[in-house]
């Protein structure tokens, strides 16, 4: 396993983003604690979840505690896992993502989160989405009162575009680590925050990384408009004899050194083949075939 630094902590090149063990389709217990355990064994010390991680209307902070009750479950020394939760968002009976970025609801809600992952303080707080009728000012705000209390060791912002992540700079100043945006092979719409990151010293989480790619070749023959549209991360799979999502997350990692993809998993096979692509090296050659084979970056 290879390593980044997020926040001046070592953290592994690729994480884990835990939100499909708890929303709709979630594989059950066991099989969530082990896709978990999975990836910790494989080297894996990033751990992506969100207050609004469960079934809609139902069981909130169910993928906090299934993250704790992992953690406690595993046999090894977990000590340097960061694990990284969200709050803002909510999941109403009917399905809807609702949104709220009051200072108040953050800071009941990252109370809340700290204590469903059994933390003295959480190791990295996120704004999940800005919220339009607050302030954002306001809503980064609460994230430095979290800080300053104790509550949270570092902050970061989530869905924002590069004039609010230099906002949040403002109020945050170094304590701002991270940025969690999607993006893939797919959907390159935050070039300009990975520059931005980069260029600030943040880390940035694509989510939803493997966009525009095909299921897993652990799963079976690759669907045919993904291999067509993306057809260089298919043959590179090919060539090397791993499947097309480890080649885009080992891409992702040459995009910059910010970037520390975080895919999600609901079998632990699938979260062992994903740590595997912080040791998949791409040539040059391989590199510049991905390039031209993604989703062109926008105008």
């Amino acid at each position: 396993m290879r390593y980044r630094t997020l926040g001046g902590v070592r953290v592994s090149a690729v994480g884990l983003g835990a939100m499909p063990l708890s929303i709709e389709g979630r594989p059950d217990e066991a099989r969530a604690l082990a896709t978990v355990h999975a990836a910790l064994d494989a080297g894996v010390t990033l751990l992506d979840t969100a207050d609004s991680y469960h079934l809609p209307g139902a069981e909130p902070g169910h993928n906090e505690r299934l993250v704790a009750r992992a953690l406690a479950a595993h046999g090894g020394d977990t000590s340097d896992v960061l694990v990284a939760t969200k709050g803002g968002r909510g999941r109403p009976a009917g399905g809807d993502w609702t949104v709220n970025g009051s200072p108040a609801h953050l800071k009941a809600a990252a109370e809340a989160s700290r204590k469903r992952l059994g933390v003295e303080a959480i190791g990295l707080y996120q704004l999940h989405k800005p919220d339009p009728s607050v302030p954002f000012e306001e809503s980064v705000g609460a994230l430095r009162e979290l800080l300053d209390a104790g509550t949270i060791r570092l902050a970061g912002v989530s869905n924002t575009d590069a004039e609010q992540i230099r906002r949040a700079r403002v109020i945050l100043g170094d304590r701002l680590v991270s940025v969690q945006n999607r993006y893939s092979p797919a959907v390159r719409d935050s070039e300009p925050e990975l520059r931005l990151c980069a260029e600030l010293g943040l880390a940035f989480l694509p989510w939803s990384p493997l966009g525009g790619l095909a299921r897993s070749s652990l799963d079976g023959p690759s669907r045919t408009e993904g291999a067509q549209r993306f057809a260089a991360f298919h043959e590179v799979a090919a060539e090397r004899a791993v499947s097309p999502q480890r080649v885009g997350l080992a891409w992702l990692l040459t995009r910059s050194p910010a970037v520390i993809p975080i895919p999600g998993a609901s079998r632990p096979e699938t979260a062992r083949d994903s740590a595997a692509a912080a040791d998949l090296i791409l040539s040059a050659e391989e590199r510049a075939r991905l390039d031209e084979s993604a989703a062109p970056v926008p105008a």
